[in-house]
């Protein structure tokens, strides 16, 4: 960020606007205060020192007219005492717009911190300025200093005699200032508990204790420790290494979290504990070094991610820990060694500032922490074990939030490696992460509505850490209104008290339901038409919302088709997902639910058909596959297979598939695989026959042997309506004897036995055989007395004399004549 040519130029504190403040000594040796401008990119002189003294902490107001600094006297040789007679820290405050009357607030043997508040005020400047000191005795004093405006811009302090203070806090042993949030967080010990407290700080210079939490972390006998009130690399490397680390986290989910490390006495093994106070329960992580044989002189270092906190440990360990979602270690990535994100980050001591913020204790460089897609992709495409695949797809995800081009590349990968994890599905995991992100963004409490993983379990450990989880107890709040990240940490901790069991969605409902219609619509008793048109009516909407997505000509013969089970699930699936919405998103309008509830739907079946899509392409495969006229090509094989695996991955599930996938399935899967195999995937439900295809495969085929053979075993394996209608289309004697079946038995499912004549009249049948006369007349007298023939597909019917030369054709064939 700074380039200057003074080796005693250091970076003192960033401050809510992202300026930045450093100091350096001229060849006078005078302290200069200078301000990097992050939106200009421009550096700016704010102030000289012409004494040689250390700057240790400083702020500057957001208006850029008050300085406060704190410093010490140089432990030069020879040096006398430049500050006030038995001080050791001078604290300053300095009017600098222009550069004028210079206040000492503070003239102590102890150390003191400075911070200016920085309220979202940007529209005129406020009249008062509110500045906090952080004494090393143990006490925060925040100071309220009215300004006035002589002679046109000239910035004066105003009473400078009496500044008015309050007591913020005291007899605290741990202190950490969030800057992008303005909140101080602090520890206080009652009974050698520790309890940890947050005081947020508002625009209209308000404030508030916000809530009370004990941790279970021991702070007795460490000493006085600050974070984030500045840069300060002066510390002792020897002491950085050793002492504990103790850090708060929170993002714009409401999520709070604690990161903690102990002092350590001993290098051989690492512990470190992270307090998810928004889950209501901590992990405590333990883990061996390797080649200690060199004295570790780098301490933990804990970052900010923002949906992530990492735990890092210069030339040994990166732990990306899952804030939102830590309950299974697999959605975490621990990597150790020699690995490329472990490169990339300094091998020196790390100060973790506010947001995503790190300085280089070695340099004194500033640096901005983010996660790399293409890091994250390569370890997805190289690593060899499950959970590091796991979490580097959820990771990577999180980053591209919906990216086409990123979930181009993770599928193009899927599908040249589906079968690459084994202890999950990596197709239904990428199904379900994806399109959890997809609508993440949408509103609140997303998260706790819908699946982010389609794993619940994970028994397998992570190679290199050991893992022990504990309920915390939960924040006692302070306040009894709620706004902005405190109304969303309020709404986790509802959730972690009263939300059991929890409200992921799953299609247990659908799946029920689903069921009852497919089974009405078999025994021809179904429901009422309204009921299930606004099903079908749903399906339209999700396929019109999928299909304006993506405006791209598919390569794939999918969406072209009615499919009505398909879109029964569809179409049930909307209407379960938007109740379930209704009932827990409060607030939120219904016409944003129902489009939620689309994009959702539609990213799920977007997905199947980009992965198919990906295949289809790699494979270079053409419409010429549609047709049954040859044997299956490797390349066919190949795309049957993975059409198999994404079955498989949304059957568990029960999650709809876009119309026409069973029917391009099952075209694949007869011209790849052998008549048993065929007919075993049929009847396992691999297969599922559709009318379409088989419609085309009767056409397609002609009647050799071969062909006769499968199409007859396709027809016995058929619904009895669909049946009926593809034997109309198969000009054979086999099925005319079928549907000659069939109509003898609708004709005799209520026949009664009347007495009949014994005489029959010969001369009407074409052939003289008493048995098969008897009954062609029995059925042409049912038919007679029903008055109606049983139409099928096409303008012919089927009556007795049908059935009659059917039976006659079958003889004849079993006879061989």
């Amino acid at each position: 960020v700074l380039e200057n040519d003074y080796e005693s130029l250091h970076v003192l504190n960033v401050e809510r606007n992202g300026n930045i403040i450093y100091t350096y000594k001229d060849d006078k040796g005078n302290v200069i205060f200078g301000l990097y401008d992050c939106q200009t990119r421009q550096n700016e002189l704010l102030y000289t020192f012409e004494k040689d003294l250390q700057v240790f902490s400083c702020s500057v107001n957001s208006e850029r007219t008050l300085l406060a600094a704190s410093l010490v006297q140089s432990t030069k040789e020879g040096k006398r005492n430049e500050l006030q007679p038995g001080s050791k820290c001078l604290t300053l405050l300095v009017e600098i717009h222009p550069v004028n009357n210079v206040k000492v607030l503070k003239a102590v043997d102890s150390y003191i911190w400075v911070q200016f508040l920085y309220p979202h005020v940007e529209s005129h400047p406020l009249p008062e300025n509110h500045l906090l000191l952080i004494s090393e005795e143990k006490y925060i004093e925040q100071f309220r200093i009215h300004v006035t405006q002589e002679d046109g811009n000239r910035v004066l302090i105003k009473n400078s005699g009496h500044l008015p203070r309050d007591r913020i806090a005291e007899d605290f042993v741990w202190a950490q200032w969030d800057m992008s949030e303005q909140r101080l967080y602090y520890i206080d010990l009652k009974k050698s508990r520790s309890i940890l407290k947050c005081i947020q700080f508002y625009a209209d210079e308000s404030y508030n204790l916000m809530f009370e939490v004990p941790l279970d972390v021991s702070l007795s006998n460490s000493g006085f420790k600050l974070v984030n009130f500045g840069c300060d690399y002066h510390q002792d490397r020897e002491k950085l290494s050793k002492h504990l680390t103790l850090c708060v986290f929170t993002n714009r989910t409401g999520s709070l979290c604690v990161c903690y490390s102990p002092k350590c006495a001993s290098w051989e093994q690492i512990t470190y504990s992270v307090f998810y106070i928004h889950k209501g329960h901590s992990k405590t992580f333990t883990t061996s070094l390797e080649n200690v044989g060199s004295h570790v002189t780098k301490g933990i270092t804990f970052l900010n991610l923002d949906y992530y906190v990492a735990v890092y440990l210069p030339g040994h360990f990166f732990h990306l820990l899952n804030v939102q979602h830590p309950d299974l270690i697999c959605h975490s990535l621990f990597l150790t060694g020699n690995n490329e994100m472990i490169d990339t980050l300094p091998h020196c001591p790390l100060q973790s500032l506010s947001g995503s913020l790190v300085l280089d204790c070695c340099s004194g460089k500033l640096y901005r922490v983010l996660l790399s897609q293409s890091s994250l992709l390569q370890l997805l495409q190289n690593t060899r074990l499950d959970c590091e695949k796991m979490a580097a797809l959820h990771c990577a995800l999180y980053c591209g939030q919906g990216t086409r081009f990123l979930e181009g590349q993770i599928i193009q990968w899927i599908s040249e490696n589906v079968s690459a994890c084994h202890s999950f599905d990596l197709i239904q995991e990428f199904i379900i992460a994806s399109s959890y992100w997809s609508v993440y963004s949408e509103t609140s409490n997303v998260d706790k509505l819908l699946p982010h993983s389609s794993v619940l379990t994970w028994n397998t450990e992570i190679p290199g850490i050991t893992l022990v989880t504990e309920d915390i107890a939960l924040p006692f709040m302070k306040v009894l209104s709620f706004k902005g990240y405190w109304e969303k940490l309020n709404s986790n901790l509802e959730y972690v008290k009263y939300a059991k069991p929890h409200f992921h969605y799953n299609n247990i409902v659908v799946r029920r339901e689903w069921h009852n219609l497919i089974s009405e619509e078999k025994t021809g008793k179904r429901r009422s038409t309204a009921y299930v048109r606004n099903i079908l009516d749903n399906a339209i909407k999700v396929i019109s919302n999928l299909e304006a997505r993506n405006l791209a000509p598919r390569l794939t013969p999918l969406l072209q088709e009615e499919d009505s089970h398909q879109r029964l699930l569809m179409g049930l699936m909307v209407s379960e997902l938007k109740d379930h919405f209704l009932r827990h998103l409060q607030g939120v309008e219904k016409k944003k639910i129902e489009q939620m509830v689309l994009d959702y739907i539609s990213k799920l079946l977007d997905l199947i058909c980009h992965i198919l899509e990906t295949s289809w392409r790699r494979h270079n495969l053409h419409s010429c596959v549609l047709h049954f006229n040859s044997r299956g090509s490797a390349a066919e094989f190949a795309v049957f297979h993975i059409m198999t695996r994404i079955l498989e991955a949304t059957k568990s599930l029960f999650l709809p598939l876009p119309p026409g996938f069973h029917t391009l399935h099952t075209i694949l899967g007869v011209q790849c695989l052998p008549l048993h195999n065929l007919l075993h995937c049929i009847d396992s439900g691999v297969l599922l026959l559709t009318e379409t295809a088989v419609v085309r495969l009767m056409k397609d085929l002609d009647n050799t042997e071969k062909n006769e053979k499968l199409k007859f075993s396709i027809i016995l394996r058929l619904p009895p309506l669909i049946g009926q209608k593809i034997c109309r289309l198969w000009d054979h004697p086999m099925s005319s004897n079928i549907i000659s079946r069939n109509h003898v038995t609708r004709l005799l499912q209520n026949y009664k036995k009347q007495p009949r004549n014994s005489m029959i009249d010969k001369s009407s049948f074409s052939v003289e055989f008493l048995p098969l006369n008897y009954f062609i007349e029995i059925l042409t007298d049912i038919e007679s007395s029903n008055q109606a023939l049983y139409p099928f597909e096409g303008d012919d019917n089927v009556d007795a004399e049908f059935v009659e030369e059917a039976a006659l054709k079958h003889t004849t064939m079993l006879l061989g004549l």
